[in-house]
């Protein structure tokens, strides 16, 4: 079994490094990333620049079936809550056999795409009519199933959702299958944790948003969480929309991130999914409690979001797929920094005095904030951390003659995204060959059946 790998070129915590020898022990950690080796002359070598492995820190893996099938517009106005009502239809069709199915083939897209690891804020939780299955985990089981047979790190995160709105306004049909009581939640969690230790997955909560879980509903389900893994990562939906902001400065007197840094110890186990609409007040206290910005940019712009402010925001941040309009890595960089360039009509906002080159930048802080908020150890090619990688492919048209820094400029901004891409290990496992998984064609079968058949049965 390959536990070792020597890489010309491989990007560090700090930065590029040269002929560094990255070595693993049997349960997949890092032993060794150490630059200016020499490698033995029976060690594999990497083809191409190894660059760490992206974790993915957002995703709801059902909508990837409907993603580009609510591009046609529905009303005067299409807005996101529009869109969520698509949704909801579509969720309301779901068997456990077709979310095991969808989530296995979208997980083995995101190891084609880069990403090893994925945090999934899991909301659907009871059978069609909103009753708890026999086995309340059940639809947990199959996400966990899914990471396992794909081969991808997960953190899972179920969501507590009770309300449709805030003020405690009851939850509407399309969201019967959401709803749980805090305790409830909190037997769930009791349940899923011995199956996640099991697997190496994380588990931890999310509280879908302060839209769907009112103040008493929070405090009671952070104390329970607390109770059972005190280091649990926590997700929130939050400031998205703004009709949600001002939604919740009708109810309270307070915008999203300020209500809730004032009614909860948000430390850097929380990430703030989106935080798309903060004032500057808000931006600055938010990053100073170590929290991690959860940025879904394919997603935000497909759903008419708005722009995060990144220059504004002095901490950490990762990106996720979302609702997978989109599932690649490279793609979500690429769509931050132009989004930034769109909004502040400069060019690589997202650079550094450290490092200047935008694509080495951002991938670093990227998988930073990405390993905090999944609360596992993939903070990189480092001693102690899991051995996820991905390696390019140095003979692409967009990549090949160019120094590795370069290479992975144009890995983000110039390539066919996943074209540019080699080979993909998790846990020192390698999951891809020449770009695609092992298990690509069945996972793809599938998906594409599971799909139809919800298809079929959606009005």
């Amino acid at each position: 079994m390959t536990t070792s790998l020597f890489a010309a070129d491989a990007l560090l915590p700090a930065g590029w490094a040269k002929n560094v020898l990255l070595a693993w022990d049997d349960a997949g950690r890092l032993t060794r990333a150490e630059p200016g080796a020499q490698p033995s002359a029976d060690m594999p070598t990497a083809s191409g620049p190894v660059i760490p492995g992206m974790p993915n820190l957002h995703s709801h893996a059902f909508q990837r079936a409907i993603a580009g099938l609510t591009e046609y517009r529905g009303e005067a106005q299409d807005s996101f809550w529009s869109w969520r009502t698509l949704m909801y239809r579509f969720a309301s069709r779901l068997d456990p056999a077709q979310l095991e199915a969808i989530a296995f083939g979208l997980y083995v897209e995101m190891i084609e795409a880069g990403y090893t690891s994925v945090c999934e804020f899991h909301y659907v939780h009871h059978d069609a009519d909103g009753q708890p299955y026999a086995d309340d985990a059940t639809l947990s089981l199959a996400l966990l199933s899914a990471a396992r047979r794909a081969g991808i790190g997960l953190t899972l995160l179920p969501v507590l959702y009770q309300t449709s709105g805030f003020g405690g306004l009851p939850p509407n049909d399309g969201q019967k299958r959401f709803i749980r009581s805090t305790d409830s939640m909190l037997r769930l969690l009791e349940r899923l944790k011995p199956a996640c230790d099991a697997q190496g997955a994380r588990l931890g909560l999310a509280p879908h948003s302060l839209r769907a879980v009112p103040p008493e509903g929070l405090r009671e389900a952070l104390a329970g969480l607390n109770a059972i893994d005190s280091t649990a990562p926590i997700h929130i939906h939050i400031a998205e929309q703004t009709k949600e902001v001002d939604d919740c400065i009708a109810w309270s007197g307070q915008r999203p991130v300020a209500w809730l840094l004032d009614h909860a110890d948000v430390n850097a186990r929380w990430c703030l999914v989106h935080a798309t609409h903060m004032d500057a007040g808000e931006y600055s206290r938010a990053a100073a409690t170590g929290a991690v910005a959860g940025l879904c940019l394919t997603t935000e712009a497909n759903l008419g979001d708005g722009i995060f402010d990144l220059p504004q925001w002095h901490g950490a941040w990762g990106v996720g797929s979302d609702s997978h309009i989109c599932v690649n890595a490279a793609e979500e960089l690429l769509m931050l920094e132009y989004s930034q360039r769109l909004a502040t009509r400069q060019r690589n906002v997202a650079a550094d005095t450290t490092h200047p080159q935008v694509a080495t930048a951002m991938t670093l802080a990227a998988v930073r904030g990405g390993a905090r908020a999944a609360g596992r150890s993939v903070a990189g090619l480092a001693v102690g951390q899991q051995a996820d990688f991905v390696m390019l492919d140095a003979t692409h048209t967009a990549l090949a003659g160019l120094p590795a820094p370069d290479m992975l400029s144009s890995h983000v901004f110039a390539s066919h995204r996943t074209s540019a891409i080699d080979e993909v290990w998790v846990a020192g496992q390698p999951r891809t060959t020449s770009g695609r998984h092992m298990l690509h064609e069945s996972a793809t079968a599938g998906f594409v059946a599971a799909r139809s058949q919800l298809q079929s049965n959606t009005p």
